[in-house]
């Protein structure tokens, strides 16, 4: 593997060990004239940062844009760049961009986003906790098992499950509601679930968020069938919650203009191309106003009589 390559396989290992998301993009075809070749990578961060080559600038200005909405959607899509009046062409699973800064050719580019794995913490080491972590590890999550004054919960997590049997179990269970976790849980008999929820240094609206006694009412009495129904009940959730928030973004997509739509894009003023509004593109302050450029020469040719293309747009 090149230098480059092996650069690039090494900063996506490292960007996944610390669970940060990105976009792996590959050239998938390239038409001449174009610096471009099949095989080419690169990876788009979340801050819109493109690390690798694509083919010049004005293509990743359409990467940068298209990326950071695949890991929006965390669906892959396959995008064509071509040269011609700024326009888009979207199919399923595939998106046509024309730019009028390319000089000619075309090039195709895979965008799969890389999103880490719901992290859910077990706090305990009992026999629910090493099941839940033994089945855990056939569902695609990361299940992290801790205990108690260790265990610190974040925002993104997916789930932390206390389940250590009466082993500091408030101040996991706080955490995770004071960070926002969306599944708490805590293995208990329901009267004594009653008195440690009743303990905590929480308000109402936070206490009611616990689950306990954890998992659907399944009559498991085993530890193996304990878990089962505790994260049976979490995938429920997190089904519902998919769903919801679905049903949510359709209504607001109907109800958005397009203007807000694209609250997070804007158009290139000298040549027209949609682009990410982000710090990672190219852009310029002008009247109190910021522009985004496709390239570093759309940028030059505004600075250079900044009043006719900023009254133009």
């Amino acid at each position: 593997m090149p230098a480059r390559g092996e650069a690039l396989a090494a900063r996506a290992r490292e960007l996944t060990e610390r669970r940060e998301p990105f976009v792996r993009a590959t050239v998938v075809r390239a038409q001449h004239p174009t610096s471009a070749h099949a095989g080419d990578t690169a990876l788009v961060l979340a801050d819109g940062e493109i690390d690798g080559f694509l083919g010049g600038t004005c293509v990743e200005a359409s990467v940068r844009e298209y990326g950071l909405q695949t890991l929006s959607s965390q669906e892959p899509l396959l995008l064509r760049v071509v040269p011609g009046e700024p326009s888009r062409i979207r199919e399923d699973g595939a998106v046509s961009v024309a730019n009028p800064c390319l000089s000619g050719g075309a090039v195709e580019i895979f965008l799969e986003p890389q999103v880490p794995a719901p992290r859910i913490l077990v706090v305990g080491t009992t026999p629910v906790a090493q099941a839940l972590a033994a089945l855990g590890a056939v569902l695609d999550v990361d299940m992290v098992l801790t205990n108690g004054t260790a265990a610190e919960p974040r925002p993104g997590d997916a789930a932390l499950i206390v389940a250590s049997q009466g082993r500091d179990e408030e101040p996991a269970l706080e955490a995770a509601l004071r960070a926002g976790v969306p599944y708490v849980a805590l293995v208990a008999s329901r009267t004594r679930g009653t008195a440690v929820l009743a303990s905590l240094d929480v308000d109402d609206e936070q206490r009611s968020r616990v689950h306990s006694p954890a998992g659907l009412p399944l009559g498991g009495q085993t530890a193996g069938e304990i878990a089962l129904s505790i994260l049976a009940e979490l995938v429920s959730l997190r089904s519902a919650r998919r769903v919801a928030a679905a049903s949510a973004a359709d209504t607001a997509a109907l109800a958005a203009s397009a203007a807000n739509a694209s609250a997070a894009s804007a158009v290139d003023p000298v040549c027209g191309m949609t682009v990410a509004a982000v710090d990672a593109t190219p852009h310029a302050d002008y009247a109190g106003a910021t522009f985004y450029f496709c390239s570093a020469a759309c940028r030059t040719a505004f600075l250079a009589d900044p009043s006719r293309y900023a009254t133009a747009s």
